[in-house]
């Protein structure tokens, strides 16, 4: 049988029979790909919004987070790299994953409503690998009267942004930074961010997080171009710049110091209204 190619992302696996892509999620089933974690939860919490992170949308809230296994980045640093880098068999192992349908998990916020609940959040993996769940369930929590808040790296093609987007009320877009050389080091494309967030900016509400890695991503000309760039999307928009502290594969580095991170803050307020520091 013929290979079959996944089109969710810039990776453009071609897939035999049986196979998984990179992501670790998607895979070829009987010459379709199909979504191989739908419905399987890692994480389930009742989360401040403030901690996705979403400061100008819904703030006091709380949102009820999930989040599946895998991504289609390999971002050394992950902080969530137990069940970002984990496919179906490895999660099952270490998180006891479990099933939980659309229905169920929608039935579940609005349970939570009275906690003060404002709607699901799709987040701690990349949740776009798994874009058939997250349409499923965001389509539900919005005729059940709740919002739907996604979390992600925007690298997917906008093929797939186009699949969720109708049901999407607010995004956190990683902007890893703002070199393509840097996002290949990722596994990642930067045209295909930007082109996601570009759509992303005219249908919700967005906000940007950049983790400045030591070394890496934390030269202030690159932020200056950056934040440039995101003032011709709007000056609206909230960029939260954050500190990076040693995790997974880099741990042999220290944090990022705090004066660098409000350093780089200051250089993107040249250019935006609403520039937040976090980790610090």
């Amino acid at each position: 049988m013929a290979k079959t190619i996944c089109n969710t992302c810039m990776h453009h696996c071609r897939l035999e029979p049986g196979q998984g892509g990179i992501c670790l999620a998607r895979k070829n089933e009987d010459g379709k790909v199909i979504c191989g974690n739908f419905g399987m939860v890692t994480s389930l919490a009742l989360d401040p919004m403030e901690k996705k992170p979403l400061r100008m949308f819904r703030p006091g809230s709380l949102v009820l987070s999930v989040g599946s296994y895998g991504c289609n980045l390999k971002c050394p640093f992950c902080q969530n790299h137990v069940i970002s880098m984990a496919d179906g068999k490895r999660a099952m192992e270490t998180t006891g994953a479990f099933y939980l349908s659309p229905e169920e998990l929608t039935a579940k916020a609005a349970e939570y409503k009275r906690k003060g609940n404002a709607g699901v959040a799709f987040t701690y993996n990349e949740p776009l690998i798994g874009w058939e769940y997250v349409r499923d369930t965001a389509r539900l929590v919005k005729a059940a009267g709740m919002d739907n808040v996604l979390v992600t790296n925007g690298s997917v093609s906008l093929e797939t942004l186009e699949q969720v987007l109708p049901y999407i009320d607010a995004m956190n877009i990683d902007l890893k930074g703002f070199r393509e050389e840097y996002y290949q080091k990722l596994g990642g494309d930067l045209g295909m961010v930007k082109a996601f967030i570009t759509r992303a900016v005219r249908e919700c509400h967005v906000e940007l997080t950049t983790l400045i890695v030591p070394g890496e991503n934390d030269k202030p000309e690159e932020m200056e171009e950056e934040a440039e760039w995101i003032a011709y999307l709007g000056k609206e928009i909230p960029l939260h710049v954050t500190r990076f502290f040693p995790q997974y594969r880099m741990r042999d580095r220290e944090a990022t110091e705090r004066k660098l991170v409000y350093f780089l803050a200051d250089t993107a307020r040249k250019y935006l209204d609403h520039v937040f520091v976090g980790n610090c």
